[in-house]
């Protein structure tokens, strides 16, 4: 293996190792592998499909309808945004998603009553990053405002 790819993979794994919210998409997508396979994967080898440039995007046909893996994609994403609010909240989140055939629906974190995350998903087809710092600034501004909802608003979310 040539030094650039190396260093690349060693600037992936310090970033995932820094990054509380990328471990927690790593941990859902594991929570959701009933065979255990990803069970000895690498965890950049598991996010990398969150990663794709503009070309990449360019290339996924948004007329089919959304695979499944892209689905699962997506929940864990959003799951891995309820986790951290949970973790840091101490409040029990939940998610829904309601996403149709043709890429569009919403995506929903919620504690009791409290509405803590609500997205619009569009182009589901092609979802995904342009790379794992901006995978991991996007969690991570979902979770902290849905921190802040949760402590505005403590008697809506415990409920």
């Amino acid at each position: 293996m040539s030094p650039a790819p190396v260093a690349a993979a060693l600037d992936a794994a310090l970033i995932v190792d820094n990054s509380p919210f990328l471990k927690a998409i790593v941990q859902q997508i594991r929570a959701n592998d009933p065979y255990g396979t990803y069970r000895n994967w690498a965890d950049e080898l598991l996010l990398k499909p969150y990663v794709l440039s503009k070309a990449q995007k360019r290339e996924i046909s948004v007329e089919g309808e959304v695979d499944l893996i892209t689905q699962s994609r997506v929940m864990a994403f959003y799951r891995a945004v309820a986790y951290r609010i949970e973790e840091e909240s101490g409040l029990l989140s939940q998610v829904v998603i309601d996403l149709s055939h043709e890429g569009f629906g919403w995506a929903l974190v919620f504690s009791g009553r409290l509405l803590l995350v609500s997205k619009t998903l569009r182009d589901a087809q092609r979802f995904g990053f342009a790379s794992l710092e901006k995978l991991n600034d996007e969690g991570e501004k979902l979770v902290n405002r849905g921190i802040e909802l949760a402590q505005r608003f403590p008697e809506v979310a415990d409920v």
